[in-house]
Parts: structure tokens; sequence; C-alpha cells
């Protein structure tokens, strides 16, 4: 791949899973980040399974890659933010895209680095231990910049990284982002009527909020559109957002989904007909939003 990612100078890349630059109490930022790290890299290994590629998963990443297809030029270059184990980044790969696939979980990247490597993909696919929250280490040029299913949801500082993705991005480049939105109707009907109410407001909550997952904790922030855009607006205009998951249920109802399948295709036409209109484009388990550098 031409102009494979290059570390500015002055910053020393960190060998996955060291923490030996970290001091014996790293700030709250710092801390959250690692906590968030250990809990991706502990579900790394079976992540391609029910946990992160179930069939309501599936759906929602073929709008995004439909989505970034449709706008960013054949044979552009993508930065992936939170690339996870792969998945996108080989798709994008097989539709003739160049790749740099980055995550803040070492265990990710090496899932991402072997997944490419299983598909013969390694001159389209450049893959690197990076965190979002580190792009100003990265130097390199792109076309478009995604990020699928809430790693932007796990950054302390937003308008960092809209500087950061501005600096990245050719003029005229393109952001496609699906981040976890504030508002779900179905979690809040879901832990409501089991009386975990504590639960089902988790979303409401301003900064990072912790969240479970395999026994680690997860630093999340949770975002109307609006919210979200402001972080980006000095340096990228709207070009517009949707529902991911409104009046479908969220991916970790799957197994609702698979009981009531039928009924819930019904549920899934309605999310593609109405998912971009006023008001309900502000609700559902992710928005995906699409901005361009100005």
């Amino acid at each position: 791949m031409r102009g494979l990612h290059k570390l500015r100078p002055g910053h020393r890349a960190v060998p996955a899973g060291s923490t030996r630059q970290h001091p014996r109490h790293p700030p709250p930022d710092e801390a959250q980040l690692l906590d968030t790290q250990r809990a991706f890299d502990s579900v790394a290994a079976d992540y391609d399974g029910p946990l992160g590629n179930n069939e309501l998963i599936q759906r929602m990443r073929l709008i995004l890659w439909d989505t970034v297809h449709s706008i960013v030029p054949p044979g552009a270059r993508l930065l992936d933010l939170g690339c996870g184990t792969g998945i996108d980044a080989l798709e994008f790969a097989r539709r003739g895209f160049h790749v740099v696939a980055t995550d803040w979980s070492p265990l990710m990247v090496e899932r991402t680095r072997a997944r490419a490597a299983a598909a013969a993909m390694q001159s389209r696919v450049t893959v690197a231990h990076l965190g979002i929250q580190q792009l100003a280490r990265l130097d390199d040029e792109f076309d478009g910049i995604y990020s699928n299913f809430g790693p932007l949801n796990c950054v302390p500082d937003l308008g960092a990284v809209a500087t950061e993705c501005a600096r990245l991005l050719r003029p005229g480049g393109t952001l496609v982002f699906s981040v976890m939105g504030r508002i779900c109707p179905w979690e809040l009907g879901h832990y409501a009527l089991r009386g975990r109410f504590k639960r089902a407001g988790v979303r409401a909550a301003r900064g990072a909020t912790a969240v479970g997952m395999n026994r680690h904790t997860i630093w999340t922030c949770y975002y109307l559109p609006r919210e979200f855009y402001r972080a980006f607006s000095g340096q990228f205009s709207l070009q517009g957002y949707r529902a991911l998951g409104l009046f479908l249920p969220p991916p970790y109802l799957v197994d609702y989904y698979r009981r009531r399948r039928r009924w819930c295709e019904r549920l899934g036409r309605l999310d593609d007909r109405l998912g971009a209109l006023p008001l309900l484009r502000d609700m559902g388990d992710h928005f995906l939003i699409v901005l361009r550098r100005r």
C-alpha cells in the first residue's frame, strides 16, 4: 500500500500490551482508556461471534459499508478508527479501497492482522495499534475516515479527534461514523419493564459512564447527534444522519430477534424507511452521521 502510516517525529510507538511508560497512578482519562482497552482485549478471541457480529450488527454494518461506498471514490484511502477484528476493513479492501485499520486494543489489532493475512489482503490493509486519542501520531492523508459501532463513544476529547481528522483528511474528505445514541426506546422499555430503572437510564448520564463487559469496564459517553456534531462543526459540515436500530431491538437482544424473526424483519423495513426522518433520526441504538471537511 502507498504511504504506510508513519509516526510523527518525537512520538515513540508503545509496544502492544506494554504499560511500562504509564505512571503508577494514571490520570482519570488514561485510567479509563486502559480499562476500556482491557475490556476489548478480553473479548477479542470470540468477538466475531454473537457478541460482536450477530445478525442485528451485520445489518447495521451493511448500512455503513454502503454509505461509505456511495460517497467515497473507488480506490480511495480510508482510515478505520476502532477496527475491532477487521471485518469492516476487509470488506472495504474487497471493494477496492486501501485501508489503514487502527485500534486501541492490541489483541483486536492481532485479529485484524491475521484476518488480512488469511485473505491475502496485506497490500490493501495496513494495521496499526493506535488509539483514537493518539491520532496526532499518525502522519498520512486519507479520502475518508470511518468508525463503526461506537469507538468514538469511548474517546475523552471529541474536539481533539475532530482536529486530527481534519488534518488527516484531504479537502472535501468525508467522515462516516456509527455512534451510540442517547435515546434508545427499545433499551428504555426493556429495562424499565424489568424494574431496572437505573440501567434503563444509563444513556442519560453526562460524561463517561461505566458500562460492564465480560467483567471489565468500558467507559462510554452517549450522544444525541447534535451533541456529537458540535465537536466537529468548526472543521466539518453536516451532510446528514439517520437512526440505526430504532424499531429493531439493539444487538444484545438478538435472541428476541431470532425468536420473532418475521416480525423483526418488518421492524427492519420501518428502520429503513423512517430512520432518516426528523425527530426519529435522533433516536435508536446508534446513529449514522456523515460529515464533510470544509
